[in-house]
């Protein structure tokens, strides 16, 4: 009942930046928290940083001070601007929406979008 799609991911240089997006779509209703996770090979998934609705944000400490999060309530998207990125950022990155809709609450993940910083 609710499709989100990820953008933004790719090979970037130790230092550079990368902006990833994600768009939700479908039954959504009223989303309350949108957010970002993520989880690096033989690791377990990890928060990145979550914004409510409200725009009450929380990061993950590892990525306190070089990344900032933000969303756009009337396109349904988040963003995560992610700078002075480093290696052990490399990792796969997931959306997730948390919200209720007529049909219930829900949970809900992206597919996820790779991010791999390496020189």
């Amino acid at each position: 009942q609710v499709q989100l799609v990820e953008s933004g991911g790719g090979l970037v240089q130790p230092g550079g930046s990368l902006r990833l997006s994600c768009a939700a779509s479908g039954s959504i209703g009223s989303i309350y928290v949108m957010g970002w996770y993520r989880q690096a090979p033989e690791k377990q998934r990890e928060l990145v940083a979550t914004i409510t609705r409200g725009d009450k944000i929380n990061f993950g400490d590892s990525v306190k001070g070089r990344f900032t999060i933000s969303r756009d309530n009337a396109r349904n998207t988040v963003y995560l601007q992610m700078n002075s990125l480093k290696p052990e950022d490399t990792a796969v990155y997931y959306c997730n929406a948390y919200g209720t809709a007529a049909w219930g609450t829900y949970d809900y993940w992206g597919q996820g979008t790779q991010v791999t910083v390496s020189s």
